[in-house]
């Protein structure tokens, strides 16, 4: 409209009888405050992308953020300042295969029942011949349907529309027995699939697989979930020859550099998944979720895991900083209250709008309220090769609390006949060095009552 016509009909409005001018300029104001509020109503926003990042057996304190006098992680260092992170994250078991069925399902393993890594081998042979056999293929399969007895986190956010790629590290056979619409392993016995067959190369040699899903489901206008769980900082400790030398100069042994250098590759393909991220133009709209399967401490003479980390019930196997980023929308801060990876499958599925079962025993992990008020995680550690398949307490070892500042380790009759309550106060003694249980007895049986309530552990 000119100024002019704009002009004509301002002189013309005051030619009008009073209570009609009043009467078109409360009609004028309203239409301009209609306008205005449709024009600053955003659309309806899309759900968000999910990308799960998953370390493969990396101690709590092996990384720049966590304070490591050596190790450099700068990429997660940028994450952590990025993300709502709390630094006392725990897995409930300390062994591969459980913990990542327990990230994806959102139960703890007597529920999901994947508890071991192996099936039982009853005829006692060496395990290169047992996985050639039919009785470990059969275990194998049934530890598989498990999972699809259950919910899984790309089962229902597919309800929600969302496509899913699995790489990395995956044990259940097949990739669809976890719900995943995309993947990479195939479960091939013959290709290592205790592990995760091809789907190990993700990381180590490439990162394509995930480049070519994400532009897919950009393509097709789908929300996506990547679980992104690369066989490292895992054994073989076969990094860069650069990253070697460079700790070489510091590390106490040839093992030990070998295994902090492979940290920092680790971290390195995280950085080039979220330089991916930003490249797409995704990052704003994607929650990018961290966490580390179970810990690793060096033995520093033959290179394997030290008796306090991988498959053990103290912190070195169990604790693991989490992170969850979505810049704009989850405010980033450091949070120093015990948590568990059994909250990320309700805080993921509630973030994507997607309905939450009332059977996850998870904590949103934005509800800061409600973790104040439960201030309590759980676990249980059981055998490496199953007992019974069908009754996940057969191979308990131990079963473990952490309330506030104390952790309590009770060894399972079963499985551990000599052991003997183990208490810590572990916000001050964070590598279990002082055994407190025979000076705090009523401590040991107040949260020796608060395990028993969350599982008794029998047969």
């Amino acid at each position: 409209m000119s100024t002019k016509c704009l002009l004509l009909m301002t002189s013309s409005l005051f030619r009008l009888p009073q209570n009609v001018r009043l009467r078109l300029v409360v009609a004028a104001l309203w239409c301009c405050v209609v306008g205005f509020a449709k024009a600053e109503t955003p659309p309806t926003a899309a759900p968000p992308n999910i990308v799960l990042i998953i370390s493969d057996d990396q101690a709590w304190n092996d990384y720049g953020f966590m304070g490591h006098p050596e190790i450099k992680t700068p990429r997660l260092d940028r994450l952590k300042e990025q993300s709502l992170f709390f630094p006392r994250g725990y897995v409930p078991t300390s062994l591969c295969c459980p913990s990542l069925a327990t990230i994806i399902t959102g139960l703890y393993p007597h529920q999901h029942k994947v508890v071991c890594n192996d099936p039982p081998n009853p005829q006692g042979l060496p395990r290169g011949e047992f996985y050639k056999t039919e009785t470990y293929r059969d275990g194998r399969e049934q530890m598989s349907r498990f999972l699809e007895e259950v919910d899984t986190l790309p089962r229902l956010l597919q309800q929600k529309g969302y496509v899913s790629l699995q790489t990395g590290k995956w044990w259940q056979n097949h990739f669809s027995h976890g719900g995943f619409t995309h993947g990479m392993t195939q479960g091939d016995e013959d290709k290592g699939g205790r592990h995760g067959d091809v789907g190990l190369k993700i990381g180590r040699e490439t990162m394509e697989p995930i480049h070519e899903f994400v532009k897919e489901a950009v393509r097709d206008k789908k929300p996506f979930l990547v679980w992104y769980a690369p066989f490292l900082p895992h054994t073989p400790h076969t990094p860069p020859e650069r990253l070697i030398e460079k700790y070489r100069a510091v590390a106490p042994t040839e093992k030990i550099a070998r295994y902090w250098a492979t940290v920092e590759w680790f971290d390195e393909t995280c950085g080039q998944l979220l330089d991916f991220l930003d490249e797409q133009k995704l990052s704003d709209n994607t929650i990018v979720a961290y966490v580390a399967d179970n810990g690793w401490i060096t033995d520093p003479i033959t290179g394997h895991y030290a008796p306090r980390s991988k498959q053990s019930s103290y912190d070195g196997g169990l604790r693991t900083p989490i992170m969850l980023r979505w810049p704009g929308r989850i405010a980033p801060r450091e949070v120093d209250l015990p948590v568990s990876s059994v909250d990320l499958m309700p805080t993921l599925l509630r973030l994507a709008g997607a309905p939450v079962p009332d059977s996850l025993p998870g904590e949103d992990l934005l509800n800061l309220d409600a973790l104040k008020k439960r201030n309590t995680v759980f676990g249980a550690c059981f055998t490496h090769d199953g007992v019974d398949l069908g009754n996940p307490a057969t191979g308990l070892r131990w079963r473990w609390v952490v309330q506030g500042d104390w952790k309590l380790i009770l060894p399972a009759p079963q499985n551990e006949p000599d052991g003997e309550p183990e208490l810590y106060r572990i916000t001050t003694d964070p590598f279990e060095l002082k055994n407190l249980a025979d000076n705090e007895s009523e401590r040991v049986i107040q949260l020796q009552r608060l395990a028993d309530q969350w599982w008794n552990g029998t047969p």
